[in-house]
């Protein structure tokens, strides 16, 4: 399964999410928060709270910002 990254264009830890996975060599499909409104409203679902970005889905597992840890 591929990983979802929820991203903002105005993120620097998005920017860092981003080279992370392309470092790792994941496909990944982005989803603009900021722009795309269900994406948005995924997040929301997700976490419950607020829309904190990056948010990464990786095989139903849910990590918030980054660096990872």
């Amino acid at each position: 399964m591929a990983v979802i990254l929820y991203t903002r264009p105005d993120c620097p830890y998005c920017d860092a999410a981003r080279r992370y996975l392309d470092e790792r060599g994941d496909p990944y499909e982005e989803r603009d928060i900021s722009t795309d409104p269900a994406a948005e409203r995924e997040i929301a679902a997700i976490t419950g709270g607020p829309l904190s970005v990056p948010i990464t889905v990786e095989d139903g597992d849910v990590r918030v910002g980054f660096p990872y840890t």
